[in-house]
């Protein structure tokens, strides 16, 4: 049975996190990329397949599920790694790995050089408010062609802290009402999460977003978690990831939205 009002809800969910500073005041040489991550489930493939797995994992490797599961965790062996002996560990690596590359979700990321973005123009290149703009224009055409166009769909991020949470309250409208490079509204909602919510989807989206931003720092680094992700990016209808669901900013002889020679976000 149907839901009251359902048929006004697009048929997917997208869960978003980065990877990275986005500050640009002091830029970190050894990880000098913003990344901003959002995984595009279909509802029923989350309800019915994703969640059950993660949830099946974290039982079967802690006895409970209620562990949120952060990559930094992982990559530091903190929290719920910080006493699990390697053999655990690499077990637990392996299986989520498996679980990650079973799920089905579709990648758009958005990852920005920090390096070629100057302070003076901060105002226009602030690389969390760029990756937002390139992710939702990114999310929207491949929800378009999967006919979702003018349904609302949620968009479900972690909270940050009262300051940056109003900022991108503030941002994700103004693209949302028409700020963007596509030139009209995006029928987009914005939902922030509690950091300790125990949501499947924002723990994927965790996973990706590093991994991500690597693949565009050392492209020629074997990793795993990369090879798994390059299968899940949208490709658009030209059967390619780069400039639909992998958007790197700047690219060559490029300049940030609004600058007096600035391109089209989608050029």
């Amino acid at each position: 049975m149907s839901l009251p009002n359902s048929d006004a809800f697009s048929d997917y969910l997208v869960f978003v996190d980065e990877s990275g500073d986005h500050g640009l005041a002091n830029v970190n040489h050894e990880f000098p990329l913003f990344a901003l991550a959002f995984c595009v489930f279909a509802k029923t493939d989350y309800v019915e397949r994703v969640t059950p797995a993660l949830r099946r994992l974290k039982v079967a490797t802690f006895g409970h599920d209620l562990v949120v599961l952060h990559e930094h965790d992982l990559r530091k062996k903190a929290g719920a790694f910080a006493m699990m002996s390697r053999e655990p560990r690499t077990a637990f690596l392996d299986a989520l790995s498996g679980v990650i590359e079973a799920a089905p979700f579709t990648l758009v990321a958005a990852v920005i050089d920090k390096r070629e973005l100057r302070l003076e123009d901060a105002a226009a290149a602030n690389p969390y408010h760029l990756a937002l703009q390139f992710g939702l224009e990114g999310v929207f055409r491949l929800l378009a062609e999967r006919g979702q166009d003018g349904r609302l769909t949620h968009f479900i991020v972690e909270a940050r802290g009262k300051r940056e949470d109003t900022e991108l309250e503030l941002e994700f409208h103004r693209i949302c009402e028409g700020g963007n490079g596509l030139g009209r509204a995006l029928p987009f909602r914005l939902v922030m999460a509690d950091k300790r919510t125990n949501a499947e989807g924002l723990q994927i989206a965790d996973m990706v977003a590093r991994p991500v931003a690597l693949s565009v720092l050392r492209p020629e680094q074997p990793n795993r978690a990369v090879a798994i992700l390059a299968g899940k990016f949208w490709r658009g209808p030209e059967g390619r990831a780069e400039g639909y669901g992998l958007k790197c900013f700047p690219e060559k002889n490029e300049r940030p939205p609004g600058s007096p020679s600035g391109p089209s976000p989608n050029g």
